[in-house]
């Protein structure tokens, strides 16, 4: 499935049901909810083209791949969302030192309801998609899509209580709630971008994966093992580690271990390159580099 091409699809399409909604109850809660779908719009088709970049193979300017080209459809995600917030920040203050009644409430309220399922679908299909693939654009697209599902959750409700108790400054509350939120996704998107062009190792949980499998070669071949380092870009992890082996081994049977090491290393972590150092284990220098 072309999942950056759904993502396009659900976002024109709840799009165009919000502002329908927000045109038809005159509600600036409802209007600033369909502002952030169009940072949707946008940042779908953007994750499209990175996408397509990211998976290129590897050439001579670009060895290691393509795939921190994800890593920028976070940061333009980031600075959409914020300018969204800040618009729907304006907009809210505006809309209460002018206060307007709203109405055709529950059709509009209807359709926004709509809109949320829409995204709700479609964001838990990019995340089950993103976490099978380990792409950080996918992900970053589904949390982006179910931020915008639990601040249509709360427009509805900030909006459905305008109609209830009729306090019109209730509409531009829940508008300035909103943007405090998606200023909030927008910052925790451009810290995603930064983390990833800082080339993060991997997560805790790997670390340990990575470790019991050099462990056990440890314990069944009589070898050590120094300098492990990891580093995540894109859907690709890197890993280096040097392995000493006794000086006595032959070439070929220090190959051998080694290319079992990167084997088991390669079947517990999808999409990873290995790269090993073979030491000789009696020998002072073999220990030098630990600290590299």
């Amino acid at each position: 499935m072309n999942y950056g091409i759904l993502a396009i699809v659900a976002a024109v399409v709840t799009l165009a049901i919000k502002f329908y909604a927000a045109w038809l109850t005159n509600s600036v809660g409802l209007f600033s909810d369909a502002m952030e779908s169009i940072v949707n719009v946008v940042t779908s088709i953007l994750l499209v083209v990175l996408l397509r970049i990211a998976q290129s193979p590897p050439d001579d300017d670009h060895p290691h791949g393509h795939d921190k080209a994800e890593y920028f459809a976070n940061a333009v995600q980031g600075v959409l969302v914020l300018l969204a917030g800040a618009g729907i920040a304006l907009a809210s203050l505006k809309r209460y030192l002018s206060p307007v009644p709203l109405v055709d409430g529950w059709h509009g309220l209807s359709l926004s309801v709509l809109a949320g399922v829409i995204n709700l679908l479609s964001a838990q299909l990019l995340l089950k998609a993103g976490e099978q693939t380990r792409s950080a654009a996918l992900k970053g697209e589904a949390s982006h899509l179910m931020s915008d599902v639990w601040t249509s959750v709360a427009v509805l409700l900030g909006v459905g209580l305008v109609y209830l108790t009729g306090y019109q400054w209730l509409d531009p509350l829940t508008a300035a709630v909103l943007s405090v939120v998606v200023l909030h996704t927008g910052w925790q998107l451009l810290k995603q971008f930064v983390a990833g062009m800082m080339d993060s190792s991997v997560t805790p949980e790997t670390q340990e994966k990575l470790e019991s499998i050099l462990e056990e070669f440890k314990t069944e071949q009589g070898i050590d093992y120094h300098a492990l380092r990891t580093r995540v870009s894109g859907a690709r992890t890197f890993v280096s580690v040097h392995i000493l082996v006794p000086g006595d081994w032959s070439v070929h049977k220090g190959h051998d271990l080694i290319d079992r090491i990167e084997g088991d290393i390669q079947e517990q972590l999808t999409g990873s390159s290995v790269i090993t150092h073979l030491e000789p284990l009696e020998s002072k220098k073999s220990f030098q580099d630990i600290d590299l």
